[in-house]
């Protein structure tokens, strides 16, 4: 009986002895994994792909800050980008991750905006909608 014992509190003295070995280089894999997620947002600036609405695109810039405009007083609490891809202006709104946020938009926005439709983007996860 005493050497189950002995074997038994020698195994778990052991054990312990690892397991602390195995937390300590776990705060290490973790801490080398932040590191490199914030690398690679500093080498993106923080963008990664999702989904925006395009509102607008023409050729004539007064018409795309009209649109731009319009949105804005309408749906302040929505970023609006504008691009120029050649030839033409470009109205994109929001910032979402998937596909379904974008269509929510889309479908608030489709009475004002009838020819809207959702885009893939590189967008911007601190501005989520």
């Amino acid at each position: 009986m005493k050497y189950i014992l002995i074997v038994t509190f020698s195994f778990l003295q052991f054990n312990l002895l690892f397991s602390q070995e195995n937390q300590a280089q776990t705060l290490l894999k973790v801490k080398a994994l932040q590191e490199k997620k914030a690398q690679y947002h500093r080498r993106t600036n923080g963008e990664v792909d999702g989904y925006r609405v395009k509102i607008h695109f023409s050729a004539d810039k007064s018409k795309m800050k009209e649109a731009q405009f319009k949105f804005s007083n309408r749906y302040g609490d929505v970023a609006s980008y504008e691009d120029y891809q050649q030839p033409n202006w470009v109205v994109n709104v929001g910032d979402f991750k998937t596909k379904l946020e974008a269509q929510e938009l889309l479908k608030k926005i489709k009475g004002d905006f009838p020819y809207a439709f959702i885009v893939k983007s590189k967008v911007r996860p601190t501005r989520l909608n």
